[in-house]
């Protein structure tokens, strides 16, 4: 079933039938978050399919993430790379990323991604310092709500001129169009879209597909 709170139930049924490819490992890890707490924060199957197309188009070969939890879009990146291609994934959880392990692992690509248990912008912050700046063909970001505009500030620097980062959740199941919503995440995703929607640097799109996913092509 499509995860857009977009669509209405026929067409979402539709639309899964239709449009949405997801390889049998991928259906089984989001079928094993769905018993998880947080199983909402999982991206959606459409949204993996759409990230490995993007991946495949630019011909991704370095790669950041910004938010792994049980692995889903990174085991879609790791997937979509070629051989030689590294995903930087950065998260905090040690259990939910021993999920994500064991599933690249069985997919045969963990040696494509290095894992770094630290605070995102900690971990960029030492790539950059580290001379990784322009380095990196695509950014995925899905991360605590209240640091976008960090992460994405930090991940524009780590770019290629061309590099694309793709950010997640940034129509907020449609919140952020509720002024009677005031609660910090959606007031930072808010204050995200409206950055991203004056930044210059870059070429952008919000595509209005799961639950909003805004891309950016940096200049």
């Amino acid at each position: 079933m499509s995860e857009s709170f977009l669509l209405p139930e026929p067409l979402a049924a539709y639309y899964a039938r239709v449009a949405v490819r997801e390889p049998p490992l991928l259906a089984r890890l989001r079928h094993e978050t769905a018993q998880m707490p947080g199983a909402q924060m999982q991206i959606a199957a459409e949204e993996g399919q759409f990230i490995d197309l993007l991946l495949r188009l630019i011909g991704a070969r370095r790669c950041v993430e910004v938010g792994v939890f049980t692995g889903y879009s990174s085991l879609v990146t790791a997937l979509a790379l070629p051989a030689g291609g590294q995903l930087l994934a950065c998260d905090i959880n040690p259990d939910t990323t021993a999920i994500a392990r064991r599933y690249w692992a069985e997919a045969g690509v963990a040696d494509r991604v290095r894992l770094v248990l630290a605070p995102a912008q900690q971990t960029l912050d030492a790539e950059l310092a580290g001379g990784a700046a322009g380095s990196y063909d695509f950014a995925f970001i899905d991360a605590d709500k209240t640091g976008y505009v960090q992460y994405y500030e930090r991940c524009l620097q780590l770019l290629r001129p061309g590099g694309l980062i793709a950010v997640d959740n940034t129509l907020w199941s449609g919140s952020v169009a509720d002024p009677a919503d005031r609660s910090a995440d959606t007031a930072a995703i808010r204050a995200f879209n409206e950055h991203v929607a004056a930044d210059r640097r870059v070429d952008f799109c919000l595509v209005p597909i799961a639950d909003g996913v805004t891309l950016a092509r940096k200049h």
